[in-house]
């Protein structure tokens, strides 16, 4: 049996780590990503504080020392003055895609006039994808899913359709998703047949 994927999921909350109210960032990824994928996984998780060293560090360690292919971060994007993920990402960043950071706003968008606050960013660090995502379990699942019609069509792609391949071009391992859940896009060339 081929070797479990890992994924990184990091919290970053002050309150939900100093136990002020439970914390609903990592189990909505783990939730989410138990439904999409269908290549076995395994969940680092992080819970940790608004500041910009530790998650530099937690980041850093969960790309280059636990091995973590994705690491997906819930919390800290907004523009309070304690919002600091895009800053401790960009930090430790070899690569910025940007495309990520403008697809989950276009994905928002279309429910609330306030995703243009939001400054979640994605980068490269290694052979790791790092993602910020809302802090909000429902805005994770539209983000990473995208926006179906009353028939089940894809009207606004999720930004979880191109992570796969992503991971493919950086030397990560192959994921598969289930297509009823987010359709993993790659071209004819690079998929593996089942």
């Amino acid at each position: 049996m081929s070797e479990r994927v890992k994924i990184g999921l990091v919290s970053i909350s002050d309150r939900a780590s100093g136990g002020v109210y439970e914390d609903k960032g990592i189990p909505a990824l783990r939730d989410w990503l138990d439904k999409a994928l269908t290549t076995p996984w395994e969940a680092v998780t992080r819970l940790i504080p608004d500041d910009q060293p530790s998650i530099e560090k937690t980041l850093v360690e969960l790309c280059d020392e636990a091995g973590c292919a994705l690491v997906l971060t819930t919390g800290g994007t907004g523009p309070a003055l304690r919002d600091v993920t895009p800053e401790a990402t960009l930090a430790v960043a070899h690569k910025v895609m940007p495309g990520f950071g403008e697809q989950m706003r276009q994905v928002s968008l279309a429910f609330v006039p306030t995703a243009i606050l939001s400054r979640q960013v994605a980068v490269i660090r290694g052979q790791s994808l790092i993602i910020n995502l809302p802090g909000q379990p429902k805005a994770i699942a539209e983000t990473l899913e995208g926006l179906k019609d009353a028939d089940g069509q894809q009207k606004v792609h999720g930004i979880f359709a191109a992570v796969p391949y992503c991971i493919d071009l950086i030397g990560g391992p192959y994921i598969e998703t289930d297509d009823a859940v987010v359709k993993a896009f790659r071209p004819k060339s690079a998929i593996r047949p089942k």
